[in-house]
């Protein structure tokens, strides 16, 4: 009998996630991320850099940088961990041109931290990641 039990409980409680999360799977378990791209270089007042970051259901647009400026958005992660939460930046400064992804699951969801925080500083000799604008990692190069 306990074992009956247990089993239409967990049954239960497995339709009753599935169910939740489509009815709204953008609240459902979701976590909320601050991506956060700032411009590092140190003399380019006369030449910005240029950002255009998007993923597959949202296209946030473009921005030209100057020193110390920064692009950030907020987004929302849902259960099954959608492509939609891919975002992907290009960035143009003088005849220099890198796409890269500004987030993207699973790299990021413990990457960016308790905060959820994940910030890139783009300087003139790469990209660097930090979780908390702290710590600073060289990701790549340009």
């Amino acid at each position: 009998m306990k074992i009956i039990i247990s089993i239409l409980f967990i049954c239960g409680l497995s339709f009753f996630v599935i169910f939740m999360s489509l009815l709204e799977p953008q609240n459902f378990l979701a976590t909320e991320f601050d991506v956060r791209v700032i411009n590092g270089f140190t003399n380019n007042s006369s030449l910005p850099l240029v950002i255009w970051c998007s993923s597959k259901e949202n296209d946030l647009g473009g921005r030209a940088l100057q020193e110390k400026d920064d692009f950030s958005w907020r987004l929302r992660t849902d259960f099954w961990g959608s492509s939609y939460n891919h975002f992907v930046c290009t960035m143009k400064w003088d005849e220099r041109r890198r796409r890269f992804d500004a987030f993207k699951i699973p790299r990021d969801i413990q990457r960016c931290g308790p905060l959820r925080k994940c910030s890139w500083l783009v300087r003139e000799d790469g990209f660097y990641f930090s979780n908390d604008e702290v710590n600073w990692k060289k990701d790549f190069s340009w």
